[in-house]
């Protein structure tokens, strides 16, 4: 296997002089670094105008490996060679170092310079590189892999550390300052070579090559106060894979390359895997590339829709400095805004705001002393209710969802969920499964009306920003949403991805009644505690709706070849309760208030069936005008217990169950219990 890491650039505020003499200050042995035991020069020539210098050493290091591991490879410690050039002309330092133990089993490749920084002559850049290459080790490459990748993480921690510490001794030795070697001046070039080679005499003569110059615009280097500042805290090996992508995309694109910090959110939405987070990086591009994604901050023009009714937007932020969003899911009209704008329209308005949140994350992060990489939603559901649950909505949101997760990934810090409602948790099962589980983590519920008590908001918000319709202080300019005019909605703006809602290929049935007829859909429970939803849409006249359950089997007569689950017929006049001869409350029992609706009216309700039994959703014609028939269309689903069972134990609402009553499209809220 072969694994390569690179370190970001570190730099070090002193002239590149005094980091050499500081450097040398290392050899032969290291307190700070006791892997070293000792390094011993092999090598050591100068060239006639004390200009360059070339070293070769060997080190010998006391691994820190499993005292097992060492018993069965036979060695308590191994060797490196080190070869180094100094170029004082060029103000250039190249260390190569390779292990001389095990070399047919293990090959370690380790590359570090020192040179000027490009911006300030007074200050040195170090970078650090390192190639493992295990070719065959009695079967523990992993564990030599491990050991290998510590040690270099250790390095790399102690570099700029032991540079600070060996100033102050070159320092306290009477050197504070070195001016850089010149052609001009011997006499200083021999003071300059023995300070920085700690007056050690060449072994063996030999002429040396001019080296080249170095360049110093290397594209792939990284500053290591940069990182931290504006990407954060990384790990060596973090710093490493971020390298590797960078480098990666930079040669993939040829041009433009995305943010580091782009490249970060990527690599940590897949564990810092560079080809994972590299094959996910480039889906996203090309879909940005089709879709012409960069364009949509400065092309965008606001639906007046959704200026008048989508009921979420910016409002400050944290109290970790993260941009806050708000949205007032329980306010949106999700049928009339797909119907307005359709499904491409919302996603747009949905990517908007991301795009959006990326431009407030970079002036965050520049207006804090700190990275900020993710922002705060914040979500009220107050209102939320059934018609909330309306199918292709729910699809097309699901959709929505999947396309926020693989292009702007990590970008979510917290997720605030206040006054949830009882039904919820039903929506909440049917979307989570579509959210990234390291995201699904980031989400915290409040049902009650405690979200501004200790343990509540307060801990994230600050108090004077609490938005007033939460009950505080801070004006909120998001708009409140309610339900989209049916005058404003365009014809052919939304359809069905499953066709014509009439159609066959349809989730949704079409029934007609007469007066006084009914049409029923018999759901056999045999799980307690499993959920029965419903949908359906009034197309004309008033239609009475009831659900009714029985501890006995029920079937309809002609249909008794029917699936359980689903078991209809668009030919019932009759109710099968009425065919038995049973009296309600004795032989069954009305679950659900009778719901009166009118022409053109959706409904959407659910119903826990705590018990087994037959279910019984019944449909009647309350009135025809005798030359057309009532029509209706519908949809039910049975969502099984397991999918949602202790999944929402901190909502404190869902405790009781959920809610038992139809909510109308017409209405804003859904009436509790």
């Amino acid at each position: 296997m072969v694994q390569e890491y690179a370190s970001p650039v570190r730099v070090h505020k002193y002239p590149f002089e005094m980091v050499m003499a500081a450097y040398e200050m290392r050899f032969p042995s290291c307190p700070q670094i006791p892997v070293v035991i000792e390094c011993v020069i092999t090598e050591d020539s100068w060239t006639a105008d004390d200009s360059q210098r070339d070293t070769i050493r060997k080190c010998q290091l006391n691994v820190e490996a499993p005292y097992l591991l060492k018993k069965m490879i036979g060695v308590d410690y191994v060797y490196f060679i080190q070869k180094n050039h100094l170029d004082l002309k060029n103000r250039l330092l190249e260390i190569e170092a390779t292990n001389e133990t095990f070399a047919a089993r293990v090959g370690v490749v380790e590359k570090c310079k020192y040179y000027v920084h490009p911006e300030n002559p007074e200050w040195t850049c170090f970078e650090q590189s390192a190639l493992l290459d295990v070719k065959n080790f009695f079967g523990l490459e992993n564990t030599v892999e491990k050991i290998a990748m510590k040690q270099y993480a250790a390095n790399i921690a102690k570099g700029k550390e032991l540079i600070e510490v060996f100033m102050k001794e070159v320092n306290a030795g009477g050197v504070t300052d070195l001016r850089p070697w010149k052609a001009s001046d011997p006499a200083h070039n021999r003071e300059l070579r023995r300070v920085v080679s700690r007056g050690t005499e060449p072994l063996s003569p030999r002429p040396i090559a001019e080296a080249k110059r170095l360049s110093i615009a290397d594209q792939y280097s990284m500053d290591s106060d940069y990182i931290k500042r504006y990407l954060g805290e990384l790990t060596p090996v973090q710093e490493s894979r971020l390298m590797q992508l960078r480098k990666w995309i930079a040669d993939l694109q040829k041009g433009k390359v995305p943010s580091d910090t782009t490249l970060l959110r990527f690599l940590r939405a897949r564990d810092f895997s560079v080809e994972k987070a590299r094959e996910m990086l480039s889906q996203s591009l090309l879909w940005r590339k089709k879709h012409q994604v960069d364009r949509i901050l400065s092309e965008y023009q606001t639906p007046d829709v959704v200026k008048q009714y989508f009921p979420g937007g910016w409002h400050h932020h944290d109290k970790d400095g993260r941009p806050l969003y708000i949205l007032r899911l329980g306010q949106m009209d999700v049928k009339g805004l797909l119907k307005s704008i359709g499904e491409d329209g919302l996603l747009k308005l949905t990517l908007h705001v991301c795009e959006e949140g990326l431009k407030l994350l970079e002036e965050a992060t520049r207006s804090s002393e700190h990275a900020i990489q993710s922002w705060c939603l914040l979500v009220d559901l107050d209102g939320l209710n059934m018609r909330h649950l309306w199918r292709p909505g729910v699809r097309a949101l699901l959709r929505i969802i999947q396309i926020v997760e693989a292009n702007y990934p990590e970008t979510m810090g917290r997720v605030l969920i206040v006054r949830a409602p009882r039904v919820f948790p039903i929506l909440w099962t049917i979307v989570s499964t579509f959210i990234d589980e390291n995201t699904r983590s980031k989400f915290l519920f409040y049902g009650g009306k405690d979200y501004l008590q200790q343990g509540g908001l307060l801990d994230y918000i600050p108090k004077d920003l609490i938005p007033d319709f939460l009950g505080g202080p801070c004006k909120s300019f998001v708009h409140e949403g309610g339900l989209v005019p049916k005058s404003l909605y365009v014809s052919g703006a939304f359809t069905e991805r499953d066709g014509d809602p009439l159609s066959e290929d349809s989730i949704y049935r079409s029934v007609s009644l007469g007066k006084g007829q009914v049409h029923e859909v018999i759901v056999q429970n045999r799980d307690p505690q499993s959920v029965l939803t419903w949908d359906f849409d009034v197309l004309r006249h008033d239609i009475s709706f009831t659900v009714y359950r029985s501890d006995r089997a029920l079937d309809h007569p002609d249909r008794a070849a029917a699936d359980c689950v689903g078991g209809v017929s668009a030919e019932e006049t009759r109710s099968v309760l009425d065919g038995c001869g049973w009296r309600e409350g004795e032989h069954y029992h009305r679950v659900e208030p009778t719901l009166v609706c009118h022409d053109g009216e959706s409904i959407q309700g659910s119903h826990v069936m705590s018990e087994s039994g037959s279910y019984v959703l019944q449909w009647r014609c309350e009135a025809a005008d005798g030359s057309r028939a009532a029509q209706l269309m519908y949809f039910h689903e049975t969502l099984a217990s397991h999918h949602y069972r202790g999944s929402m134990s901190s909502l404190q609402s869902a405790i009781s169950g959920f809610s038992c009553l139809s909510g109308k499209s017409v209405t804003s809220s859904c009436p509790s219990r």
